[in-house]
């Protein structure tokens, strides 16, 4: 899609409306445009540029998924949320390979 098409398209993300966000509907074109900037600023990313921006996702990722880890389990200490984090992400390598 070039990004003259996609500045006339709306955000995928977009459902029906509740009649609470239909209140709050005014943020809706400021929205839209900052998700169009983002799609446009990535589809002008280099592919080197792409890779270590999902290196460094993946490990903010790790990082929130370690604080929700702690918070589960105050009583774990680091070596524990370590492994209670590559259990995870073991057993989503096994979902992966198992749908």
């Amino acid at each position: 899609m070039s990004d003259e098409k996609l500045k006339e398209t709306a955000a995928p993300y977009l459902t029906e409306r509740t009649s609470v966000e239909k209140s709050e509907s005014e943020f809706q074109p400021l929205i839209d445009e900052l998700y169009r900037e983002e799609v446009v600023g990535a589809r002008r990313m280099s592919l080197e540029n792409k890779f270590l921006l999902g290196e460094s996702l993946f490990f903010s990722a790790c990082e929130v998924t370690l604080a929700g880890i702690r918070h589960q389990n105050p009583d774990f200490n680091e070596e524990q949320c370590q492994a209670e984090l590559k259990r995870r992400l073991k057993l989503r390598e096994w979902m992966d390979w198992n749908e």
